[in-house]
């Protein structure tokens, strides 16, 4: 049951009890509504206690984790440079 579902049973519960002025042959509403409340209150401890387990429970840790990043010198490339000797008479290109 929800934390929801247990404040809805809660709330029906105390309107059962305390608005309703409705009598039916061998049925009190105002028990029904106390027991209700009283489930309600069962499921919202429960899921409360629930959501606190749930957030509690961490693995163990042993140890850090450490990232090891490796990093490789990228190899040595030889660049090749070709000059061209221009004369001043040539017609620029």
């Amino acid at each position: 049951m929800t934390i929801a579902g247990s404040i809805i049973l809660i709330m029906l519960g105390a309107i059962l009890t305390w608005a309703v002025e409705f009598d039916l042959a061998g049925l009190d509403i105002n028990v029904v509504g106390v027991i209700l409340m009283l489930g309600g209150l069962i499921g919202l401890a429960f899921g409360i206690y629930r959501i606190r387990v749930t957030r509690r429970a961490v693995g163990p840790i042993d140890e850090p984790v450490q990232r090891h990043e490796i990093y490789e010198s990228p190899e040595a490339r030889r660049t090749t440079v070709y000059e061209e000797r221009r004369h001043y008479n040539e017609p620029p290109l």
